[in-house]
């Protein structure tokens, strides 16, 4: 949300630097993320000043040039080449100097420079009011008054607005601060805590007097219980124009762009109290009737974006005795607004039901200035004060005349809270006694009446537009943060509770892991649960039916849960690859989310991702990917760090893989993993391989329960290594060795590995080479030869007879 610091000054007369202003605002909970200059000239015409034109005479070598010389006011005059058609002798014009710096239309800058033109020097510019930001015109420079004094600098001639602009990141819950009048009643409050007493300034609306009623609109409220107030007053004689320069001032300084006189005040105004306001064509309201009600589903209406929308039979409607007109609360019909042909209108202010409007909002993807304020809530005692200041702010820019009574449909009135508070309560949740003076005082700053007081406690009323504040943790929550979190002492005491937890807690062992990938130079991601159901068409193991779908979805790219870690992962990925970190290791603990015949589950997984290059560039050594083969390390080295040393392998059958194995014990599956397909990787836009692991966590937890842990000593007998080359068929993997191998010899062979894998020239066709080393040892002795070419002779004798080995 943006706030004006000139505008809150019309209603608070604060003296206080911006930054002190920040400072109180973020303590109040009003948090400012950042202070940006505003100035209605971009650079505030700085290096601009008054010239006088001495002498004007022809280019030599240009027929649509000028050289002049220029008096700014200093030693000597300046030679200024300028090619506008009305420069003259004599005339006071507006000179930017070398190094004054300019701004386009589009808020590019260019810096005026020592140049020649056509060969003659030229030491500044004689400036049109466009090339100022002055006004559009470019037909020539512009001519001002005889009597300003040469020198003067342009910023003290212009009504140029300077202006700092709060961006305050409002918490949902604070409907009542929408507003510069919401955010200086705030400001008030904090103020007085200082001891500093200001008196509210609200916009007065005793001039608001009907001249005559040539125009009553009648209004029919059919549900009321969606629209518990509506207001509504019509302004006839109108003459739709430009707004004056200080509503223009107000509006671009906060972000919005002006668009004419009657819709920029309604715009003033909502921004102003917070209450949002619409005008209707008068002459486009069929029978001069408004009806507040649904509408059939399926109902067709274009608003003003020119887009069709199709109505659902929830959504409520301000309609005329023939067709809708506006999406109550949210957004207007192209055919009813204001445009410059309007004399009359209908100005309608009203208070919605949140829920209703929420809805209506998401459901057709629209968010706007209004429906952000009734959807948290708006002040309903302010609709009609404030539909009375619009209607004068639009007769005052807008002219006309008010020609009909207000008609305020307000059938049963929104209850202030009542809420009552313990001193005790208080004090057990701050943590120190605040004076009860002080929070009598603290209460009545934010409006809150004292109905009475007792020793114990205080009997409150709370105002409506205060909807977040209706039980007494809320009122505490309050006097804290009027009173200041800073100015609660820290004790000195720390108590604390010892619980006693299993050494196999899921955290405890998610610890460990997550430790072990970190130093292994894998960073955490941890990514939206929500996700775009339209990642099911990449997978056939994904399924519609079993999606988990929103109620209420923020958008339709987050409207369900995720099944699958895969794809919140590659957004990851692809976000940082656009942005240039193309070597990527990273883990995710989360979990996927699935309706299996109506029976909700989730399941917790462990996700690893590597792309791009193992290492980063170095002269000393060559870029070696990041592979399968690195993936599958990381993932014994997790098995082993958590005592899961066997397991089986197998060929991964998914449509996620191009290829992949898959880890399990028994029928228990540990991991998946493989290289993604490139099908894809390429809906992400992404375009080197990736690498993917997923964990069945809830498996590992049981299995890491399961396992006994038990020591050892360290054997002081020396190991043996023995090496074969074996040549097998290409169809062979190396888990197929290693299994043969602890099955043939399970005492004293300690480790399998592979060491070198050949294919190609001098081979057979259809056979590779696998090099093994086989490593043993005896924890008891020290083993002899005669021993050891036993048990190789009994190795090769059953890869000859199970896999068809050869040696080589």
């Amino acid at each position: 949300m943006k706030i004006s610091y000139n505008w809150i000054k019309q209603f608070i007369k604060i003296d206080w630097t911006p930054e002190q202003t920040s400072e109180l605002l973020t303590d109040l909970g009003l948090e400012v993320e950042g202070l940006t200059p505003y100035q209605s000239v971009k650079g505030g015409l700085e290096g601009v000043v008054v010239g006088e034109v001495l002498t004007c005479i022809k280019h030599p070598n240009a027929d649509k040039l000028n050289i002049t010389t220029v008096n700014i006011g200093k030693e000597s005059p300046l030679q200024i080449v300028c090619g506008a058609p009305n420069v003259a002798a004599g005339q006071k014009v507006p000179v930017a100097t070398i190094g004054t710096t300019l701004y386009t239309d589009e808020g590019e800058a260019w810096t005026i420079k020592k140049g020649k033109i056509r060969g003659e020097e030229s030491h500044g510019m004689i400036c049109a009011e466009d090339e100022l930001g002055l006004g559009k015109s470019h037909d020539g420079i512009m001519v001002l008054s005889e009597n300003i004094p040469v020198g003067t600098l342009a910023a003290d001639i212009f009504d140029i607005e300077n202006d700092l602009v709060f961006e305050i990141g409002l918490t949902p819950n604070r409907a009542d601060a929408m507003s510069h009048y919401g955010t200086a009643r705030d400001l008030k409050a904090g103020l007085i805590q200082k001891d500093t007493k200001l008196e509210l300034i609200t916009p007065s609306v005793s001039a608001f007097n009907v001249e005559n009623r040539t125009l009553k609109i009648d209004v029919d409220v059919k549900d009321k219980d969606l629209a518990p107030r509506y207001c509504g007053v019509t302004i006839s004689g109108i003459k739709v124009k430009e707004s004056p320069e200080w509503i223009q001032h107000r509006l671009k300084a906060i972000g919005l762009t002006p668009i004419n006189n009657v819709v920029d005040a309604t715009n003033y105004v909502l921004h102003e109290l917070g209450q949002p306001l619409h005008a209707f064509d008068a002459a486009k309201i069929t029978d001069n009737k408004i009806e507040v009600k649904t509408v059939e589903a399926g109902t067709k209406f274009v608003t003003l974006d020119g887009v069709e929308r199709e109505l659902h039979e929830d959504d409520l409607m301000i309609c005329d005795s023939e067709k809708p007109l506006c999406i109550a609360g949210v957004f207007g019909g192209l055919d009813s607004g204001v445009s410059e042909n309007t004399t009359s209108i209908f100005l309608e202010s009203a208070y919605f039901n949140p829920v209703s409007v929420r809805k209506t909002a998401k459901r057709h993807a629209l968010n706007t200035d209004a429906s952000f304020r009734f959807e948290r809530g708006i002040d309903p005692n302010i609709t009609e004060y404030a539909l009375k200041r619009a209607a004068l702010l639009i007769q005052d820019v807008a002219g006309g005349d008010i020609t009909s009574d207000i008609t305020d449909v307000y059938p049963s009135k929104i209850k202030d809270f009542e809420v009552r508070l313990s001193f005790e309560n208080a004090r057990k949740l701050i943590g120190e006694e605040i004076p009860k003076e002080t929070i009598k005082r603290i209460l009545a700053s934010l409006d809150i009446k004292v109905n009475n007081v007792t020793e114990t406690g205080l009997g409150l009323t709370v105002p409506a537009y205060r909807n977040d504040v209706q039980r007494e943790a809320d009122i505490i929550e309050e006097i804290l943060r009027v009173y200041g979190y800073n100015n609660i002492k820290t004790t000195t005491k720390l108590n604390a509770s010892i619980a006693s937890t299993s050494r196999f807690e899921d955290y405890k062992i998610q610890n460990v892991v997550g430790d072990q990938l970190a130093a292994q130079g894998y960073y955490e991601i941890l990514c939206n649960s929500l996700t775009n159901p339209s990642y099911n068409n990449l997978s056939e193991q994904l399924k519609d039916e079993h999606n988990i779908t929103m109620l209420n979805p923020l958008s339709n790219d987050l409207s369900v849960l995720r099944q699958s870690l895969l794809f919140s992962g590659l957004e990851s990925l692809a976000h940082n690859i656009n942005r240039r970190q193309l070597n990527l290791k990273m883990f995710e603990f989360g979990k996927t989310y699935h309706n299996y015949n109506d029976k909700r589950e989730e399941f917790k997984h462990l996700t690893l991702f590597i792309t791009g290059n193992k290492n980063a560039e170095n002269w000393t050594s060559p870029n070696q990917k990041g592979d399968f083969f690195l993936m599958k390390g990381s993932i014994i080295a997790i098995l082993s760090r958590l005592g899961i040393s066997r397991y089986n392998e197998s060929v991964i059958k998914s449509d996620l893989f191009s290829e992949g194995l898959s880890l399990s014990l028994g029928k228990t599956k540990i991991v998946d993993f493989g290289l993604v397909k490139k099908s894809i990787l390429k809906h992400f836009d992404i375009s080197q391989e990736v690498v993917f692991a997923d964990f069945n966590w809830d498996n590992i937890l049981e299995i890491v329960k399961r396992n006994k842990v038990s020591f050892k000593p360290i054997t002081k007998y020396p190991e043996v290594r023995r090496d074969f080359a074996l040549l097998l068929n290409d169809d062979v993997m190396f888990e197929s060795i290693r299994k043969i191998a602890k099955q043939t010899e399970k005492q004293l062979l300690k480790e399998v590995s592979l060491f070198d894998v050949y294919q190609g020239k001098n081979l057979p066709k259809g056979k590779k080479s696998y090099a093994v080393s086989f490593t043993l040892q005896d924890e008891h002795k020290t083993l002899n030869d005669k021993q050891i070419d036993k048990i190789m002779s009994k190795l090769q004798k059953n890869f000859e007879k199970q896999l068809g080995a050869e040696l080589r």
